[in-house]
Parts: C-alpha cells; sequence; structure tokens
C-alpha cells in the first residue's frame, strides 16, 4: 500500500516582480518522511517553504497540503507548523511564557503540562524561566521547534532548525525530528548542513536559480557527484603517487607548496569510486600502508556543488536568501 502524501507539488510558480523565484516545481513529501530541501543562496528554498506555510501564495501551479488543495488565499490546512527565517517569538517573555502566548495567540489554550513537555521535549526545561533576550539563535531555534510541537502536527515546516546549535542541542533536535517522523509526522526541512541531511532525511529536493536540479534519495544523489578528490596518507608519498598515475581514471592533484616543504606523505587524488578502490588493492600490494583516505569534500556536498554549478570555495550549501 503506497504511503499517503503530506506534500503534493506540481509546476509550482512564484515571481517577485522580474525575480522568478520558484519555476515550475515539483515536491512529494510521504507521510512520516524527513524531506530535506537545499541549494545555493536565492535557490528559492525559503519561498517554497513559506508556501507550504500559507505565508504566500504561488503565481501558478497545483499545491495539496494533507490532501486538501491549497489555492491563492494565504492559509493552509489544520496541522501544519513550523517556521521560515527563524521563529517569531517575544524577547521580553521567558520561554515558558513565549509558548504559552503562542497558543493563546493561535486559539488553542493548553495545559501547562504540555508546555512543560515541549520545552523538556528540546531540551530546554532548565532555562523555562529565563528571558528569551538572554538566549543563544540555537536556543531560540529550540524554542520555535517546542511551539511548533504544542500544535501536534501532521506536517512540520522548518528553515534552518540546526542553525547556531551545539552538538547537545543539535542531538536534541535531531531526536525531535526523528521521533516525530517514527509517529506519521512529514518534515521538510531546509539546511547547509550536508551532516544533517545525511543524518535525518530519506530524500532531498536540490534546488537552483528556482528550478529543481534534482529529487531523490542520499544514495542516488551520492551517485551524481562522479569525480571527488581525495586526500591520501601513506608511508611513501612518490611511491603512491606511481601507482596513483597508473590507475586509469586517476589523476593526481598538485600539493600546495607549503605540504611539499613540509615533507607530508599526504597525496591528493581525483577520481570516482572504482578508481580509488583499485588505488587501495594496489598501495596494499605495493606494501604501502595506507594511514588516511577520505574525500576532501563529501560526496553529498560534491554532488551538491555538481548540480547547482558552484564550487566549494564559492558557494556550498547555505542559508536561504531573504525571500
Amino acid at each position: 500500500m503506497q504511503t499517503p502524501l503530506a506534500v503534493r507539488a506540481r509546476g509550482i510558480a512564484k515571481t517577485f516582480g522580474d525575480v522568478v523565484a520558484l519555476d515550475a516545481v515539483d515536491l512529494d513529501v510521504t507521510e512520516g518522511e524527513v524531506h530535506g530541501l537545499v541549494g545555493p543562496n536565492g535557490a528559492g528554498k525559503t519561498t517554497l517553504l513559506g508556501l507550504l506555510l500559507g505565508l504566500a501564495g504561488a503565481d501558478s501551479g497545483t499545491l495539496q497540503i494533507l490532501g486538501a488543495p491549497v489555492g491563492r488565499a494565504l492559509a493552509v490546512p489544520d496541522g501544519v507548523a513550523g517556521f521560515v527565517d527563524g521563529p517569531g517569538l517575544y524577547p521580553t517573555l521567558t520561554a515558558r511564557q513565549n509558548l504559552a502566548a503562542l497558543t493563546r495567540l493561535r486559539g488553542r489554550g493548553v495545559a501547562a503540562r504540555e508546555v512543560e513537555e515541549a520545552l523538556e521535549q528540546v531540551g530546554l526545561d532548565a532555562v523555562a524561566d529565563d528571558a528569551l533576550r538572554g538566549f543563544s539563535l540555537g536556543m531560540r531555534q529550540r524554542l520555535g521547534l517546542a511551539a511548533a510541537l504544542l500544535t501536534r502536527p501532521r506536517l512540520l515546516v522548518l528553515d534552518e532548525p540546526a542553525n547556531g546549535l551545539d552538538p547537545a542541542g543539535k542531538n536534541h533536535v535531531h531526536g525531535v525530528i526523528t521521533g516525530l517522523a517514527a509517529t506519521g509526522t512529514a518534515v521538510v526541512m531546509s539546511s547547509h548542513r550536508m551532516d544533517d541531511l545525511a543524518a535525518l532525511c530519506a530524500e532531498v529536493t536540490v534546488l537552483a536559480t528556482g528550478r529543481v536540479v534534482f529529487s531523490g534519495t542520499l544514495g542516488k544523489l551520492a551517485l551524481e557527484s562522479g569525480e571527488v578528490d581525495y586526500r591520501v596518507a601513506t608511508t611513501d608519498r612518490a611511491g603512491a603517487a606511481r601507482v596513483a598515475n597508473g590507475i586509469r581514471g586517476l589523476r593526481v592533484l598538485d600539493q600546495d607548496e607549503a605540504a611539499r616543504r613540509r615533507g607530508e606523505c599526504e597525496l591528493l587524488v581525483r577520481g570516482g569510486v572504482a578508481a580509488m578502490d583499485e588505488l587501495v588493492i594496489q598501495l596494499v600490494g605495493a606494501g604501502l600502508s595506507v594511514r588516511e583516505l577520505a574525500p576532501v569534500v563529501s560526496p553529498l556536498e560534491s554532488a551538491f556543488l555538481t548540480l547547482t554549478g558552484t564550487s566549494a570555495g564559492s558557494s556550498a550549501p547555505d542559508i536561504e536568501e531573504s525571500r
């Protein structure tokens, strides 16, 4: 039996004056799925998230959320929660007061126990009576997530939910998101961190200049990377270079002058997975120990850079534009 769709978008277009923010975008998100949205600055991620939250209407195309069609009006069905460009919170109120105020504004009172549970769920119970103005960016993100949880969402839309989080905070947020997905909630999240996507998302959609350039599983995305630069540390750099130069589909890259002066045994090579496998086999066969083998840029990030036409030095997956 096919899992029902929480989001079904077909041919979505949105412009702001002469700027095309979204151009014929398709998106499917099933119930219980964590779906990643990634792209360089200006790609249209925040615009798409705003449509899912009812903050804007599409100019054309069809959008269904939780089985209900969404028209041009700024509204979405009950069961949708989240935030874009950071949660809207009151800096002079405490964390607990913020949650109580936000639920009243939504026309739904909640029991004090529910507020306490939400704060505990995101790891903020110890600072529940502290004023928000003293909170870090990561703590504000977690409080925004707690506010969304109080609505018991069936679709949760999050814009950079791990932004500003320390490792402990990130673990809290990851646990909340995976727990929600396990109970059937669909989650659509943008992120500029490939490790967050790898840890949480079943599928991702990559946007570039308002268009979908990839949609599918992370495994399929990694295959899009093609050749990847690898760092190889051995007991004999010169010997390793001779081995690498004899492998088809593998190219030895120039090592920077500082590394050469230090006499490092590190080798930089570029090639596909099969060529790297062959390199390891031949290095071991030649009696050379492999101390390190790691991609300079992860295969997921490399695929992102390839698909979006950006370079590692100019624009990695990053925080979205103002729209």
